[in-house]
């Protein structure tokens, strides 16, 4: 550096500085007219007569600027909105969090015929979805490296509708390499994802207690949570010989995975999480039990774990709490997943975890793949691939099955959106209150509607989805993602201009 560029330099540096605010100053103005929003405004409010917050459900109005939510005015207190800021007046709609999907498959990149990120982030916007954490697998190739995850972050570039984060994936390559999984965690996801059983994806094998323990000890630091698929194989025969009839049967695909399997892996796994206690070996890190289907002993083994201290929660997805096993027709195929949705009685037992606080969250698990692979020309359970097609739907479906059940909106906010937000580490979303992103959630509860082919789905292949066919009750109205409206009445803003979140 010569003696005139040193002289200038504090100089240089200041006009950079001015240089950069401006430009992200200019940025944000431009994000309300590029076709980021439907609503061509940085400031406004939004009213309604059902807010639901963290103190409770009131009426009034939600101040929002520049993405955040600045205020919320009850009210008594409303007075008009200063600066001539624009009104939406939602009457008694209910006013929410947006829900942040923390389980959801898009298979960008490499299976975006499966799904893909612009017709995910579509369904998740028209269904009040403003936060998804996108699965590390499924996807070709899966998310278990630095270089992976740079694959996932491009294809999510400019092709997603709402917030998105990643998940990545402990693996038996990368379990026992220190600095992989510690890279990986640097560059960016959120946590880690393992199967305790074959996950049907080549490039993602499953672990065993060894290789979760060794990943624990490194989440333990960065205080992320490690999720996990629990069932473990109890048979090394693969599926059983059965007829083509019997295939078409559900009763036999549910025999292939029993409750068992679960209760197995959860058994094997609490012997990695009791290091999760305060002073254990592993204290920081955290264990997520995804898509619990077995309300026995599974769910027992975990109320327990909790008592002695283990930090470990549990979600279920709205398939189990919506279906049983009684009701699926031979060879509709669109239902299989894994676990195996399971029988009435074990539903309403979901329902009551669910309800008295031993269940702590909900998520999609949102699985499609292209029909073709679902089998539904000949109905074969054992051959079909396994998963619930739904992502645009959780919302009415959780509403419908859950209000005669006494469902209230503060127990919807908590399952679907703070204590997601807590599992992922989003400190800024998950509530409606002063400092939040402006992920807000608008719908009406009494409004029913049929799921049918008039229905506007955004889903890329709706006919797999287990839902149609389906009457609901729960109709999205509007969603808002960092203030953006990107979603409203049935219309999409016509840009994707969704945020990726990366820790």
């Amino acid at each position: 550096m010569d003696f005139l560029t040193w002289k200038l330099f504090p100089v240089l540096t200041l006009l950079a500085s001015v240089a950069l605010f401006l430009h992200f100053r200019d940025s944000s103005k431009i994000s309300w007219d590029d076709g980021c929003s439907l609503l061509k405004r940085s400031r406004y409010w939004i009213k309604s007569d059902q807010i639901v917050t963290p103190g409770g459900i009131v009426a009034g109005a939600v101040e929002v600027k520049d993405g955040l939510i600045v205020s919320v005015v009850e009210a008594e207190d409303w007075t008009g909105s200063p600066n001539r800021a624009e009104v939406i007046d939602f009457g008694e709609a209910v006013v929410m969090p947006g829900l942040i999907d923390a389980h959801a498959h898009l298979d960008d990149p490499g299976r975006a015929d499966w799904e893909g990120f612009p017709s995910g982030t579509k369904a998740a916007a028209a269904g009040g979805i403003t936060t998804l954490i996108d699965m590390p697998l499924n996807s070709d190739p899966s998310t278990t490296s630095v270089e992976t995850l740079a694959m996932k972050v491009e294809a999510a570039k400019n092709n997603i509708y709402v917030n998105v984060g990643f998940w990545g994936g402990l693996v038996p390559e990368n379990a026992h390499n220190l600095t992989a999984l510690e890279a990986l965690l640097e560059a960016g996801v959120l946590g880690l994802k393992s199967f305790m059983c074959p996950s049907g994806i080549d490039d993602f094998p499953m672990t065993t207690a060894a290789h979760i323990k060794a990943g624990v000890s490194v989440l333990a630091k960065y205080r992320r949570p490690l999720l996990v698929h629990a069932e473990i194989e109890q048979r090394s025969d693969g599926y059983p010989e059965v007829d083509d009839e019997d295939a078409r049967s559900y009763s036999t695909y549910l025999k292939t995975r029993p409750a068992s399997w679960e209760e197995a892996a959860i058994r094997e796994l609490l012997s990695v999480g009791v290091d999760t206690v305060v002073g254990g070996a592993a204290e920081g890190a955290h264990i997520h039990v995804v898509h619990l289907a077995d309300a026995t002993s599974s769910l027992d083994l975990i109320k327990e774990a909790k008592r002695l201290g283990h930090s470990i929660t549990v979600e279920t997805c709205p398939h189990y709490l919506a279906f049983s096993a009684e009701e699926i027709k031979d060879g509709d195929t669109r239902f299989k997943c894994a676990p195996p949705i399971r029988d009435a009685e074990n539903r309403e037992k979901l329902w009551e975890a669910l309800m008295e606080g031993n269940m702590d969250m909900l998520s999609s698990d949102h699985s499609p793949t292209l029909p073709e692979l679902k089998r539904l020309n000949d109905g074969n359970f054992l051959r079909a691939w396994g998963g619930i097609s739904s992502l645009q739907f959780v919302l009415p479906v959780t509403w419908t099955y859950g209000r005669s059940r006494g469902v209230t909106f503060k127990q919807l906010a908590s399952w679907w959106s703070e204590k997601p937000a807590k599992l992922a580490g989003l400190p800024l979303k998950g509530a409606i209150a002063s400092g939040r992103h402006a992920d807000i959630l608008v719908w009406d509860p009494s409004a029913e509607f049929d799921l049918d082919d008039r229905h506007p789905v955004h889903l890329k292949h709706p006919s797999i989805s287990a839902y149609m066919g389906k009457r609901l009750a729960g109709k999205v109205i509007a969603t808002f993602v960092r203030g953006n409206l990107v979603y409203r009445d049935g219309k999409h803003a016509p840009a994707a201009c969704g945020t990726q979140i990366l820790a």
